[in-house]
């Protein structure tokens, strides 16, 4: 119910204080803290991450700018930037690395039914990771290369709501191959990834745990032909072969059959070539669900487009995992608003306009609603374009 209150407070309706305060509990988040808890640093943050802040001072100048507010959204300790820099630094960021799994594991129930373009009785998950340059001199501890720093955020992530699932932060040098050892992988479900993940020891995990994985082959792919299937290239298609490895190691690692698919993409005029260990499921829907993998690079680059994650406002671990979990947890809570109620704009408009109200006292289903109804009025207005989109 609005009542008079702010947006920012009604945004606080979507999160489950009692389970945050579960994960609190579980890593002594607040011991010996008397004004500032992790609830409030975790406000002051997501409040960063919505409205796009610079630095600790800008969160500071802004939130002290509407202190007769706080108290209404939440935010019970002072706000000052020492005070969020040191509880960035020491407080756990598994704290709200647990906090972003409950939101994740909300929106995946609201996002079940979600339709990605392919109909499958079966979860489909993409996976593949994005780099975040860092200076050397202040980031030390996350090492890429000779002269730069780097983290890796390695994400596995639901296409049905483009929700992720499994994230992973390491430093720069971390392979991406890597990332499978820590994977629970669920039988019958989907893995798409590109051909990065190509380590044929790993993916035979796949096949042992009855799940379906769909890669690209490199180009120099030693293989030979066992049997083939006709295909119908007006469709793209160009080979559909069952193979085995070639080569001593190879054929260790991976000692079952693989099956392999040609594709000529007509709008990049592009030959690809797709490895799977799925033998039922027809080679053009192979193909298809490849191209969904798209959708976590949309992902990478939203989270950097509208979220703080490419620059930080500590140089420890901690404070760096900090921030990143809670930017995806942000990501994730808009997601949850979205849905629940029943928003149709984008999650970057949804984001853009609440970083402009979150102190109004009006409801956040009129400012939604009402904005979305007058970009439509707009539309619909028999006048030129400025400029033609």
């Amino acid at each position: 119910m609005h009542a008079g209150r702010i947006i920012f407070s009604q945004l606080l309706d979507f999160l489950p204080k009692k389970q945050f305060d579960r994960c609190v509990r579980r890593y002594h988040g607040n011991h010996r803290t008397k004004t500032f808890s992790c609830f409030d640093q975790y406000l002051c943050m997501a409040f960063a991450q919505i409205t796009y802040r610079q630095s600790l001072r800008d969160i500071e100048s802004c939130l002290r700018a509407m202190q007769p507010k706080l108290y209404h959204c939440g935010i019970r300790g002072n706000i000052s930037r020492n005070t969020v820099a040191n509880a960035n630094e020491h407080r756990s960021w598994k704290i709200y690395a647990d906090f972003a799994q409950i939101l994740i594991n909300k929106a995946r129930t609201l996002y079940a039914n979600e339709d990605f373009g392919i109909q499958l009785n079966r979860e489909v998950y993409a996976l593949d990771s994005t780099t975040i340059d860092l200076c050397l001199s202040l980031f030390p501890w996350a090492k890429f290369r000779k002269h730069k720093a780097a983290v890796k955020v390695h994400t596995l992530m639901d296409l049905k709501g483009s929700i992720p699932t499994f994230i992973r932060i390491t430093d720069g040098k971390v392979h991406d191959v890597n990332i499978f050892d820590d994977l629970i992988l669920e039988p019958g479900a989907i893995y798409i990834m590109d051909r990065g993940y190509l380590d044929f020891a790993r993916l035979y995990t796949f096949t042992q745990n009855l799940s379906t994985f769909i890669t690209r082959a490199k180009s120099n792919f030693d293989y030979r032909r066992l049997y083939y299937q006709k295909v119908d290239k007006t469709t793209g298609l160009r080979c559909d072969q069952t193979i085995r490895l070639n080569g001593f190691y190879p054929s260790q690692d991976y000692p079952a059959v693989l099956r392999r698919i040609g594709y000529f993409d007509l709008d990049t005029n592009k030959k690809f070539i797709f490895l799977t260990n799925n033998f039922t499921l027809p080679a053009l829907t192979i193909a298809k669900l490849y191209k969904c993998r798209w959708r976590i690079e949309i992902f990478f680059k939203w989270i950097k487009q509208y979220l703080r994650i490419k620059t930080f406002f500590g140089t420890t671990k901690n404070a760096v995992k900090t921030q990143i979990w809670i930017a995806i947890s942000v990501y994730v809570l808009i997601a949850i608003v979205k849905k629940e109620l029943k928003i149709k704009l984008s999650l970057g408009e949804i984001l853009q306009i609440l970083s402009i109200v979150l102190f109004e006292k009006v409801p956040i289903t009129q400012v939604l609603t009402k904005t979305m109804s007058q970009n439509q009025n707009v539309q619909s207005h028999n006048q030129l374009l400025l400029f033609d989109l």
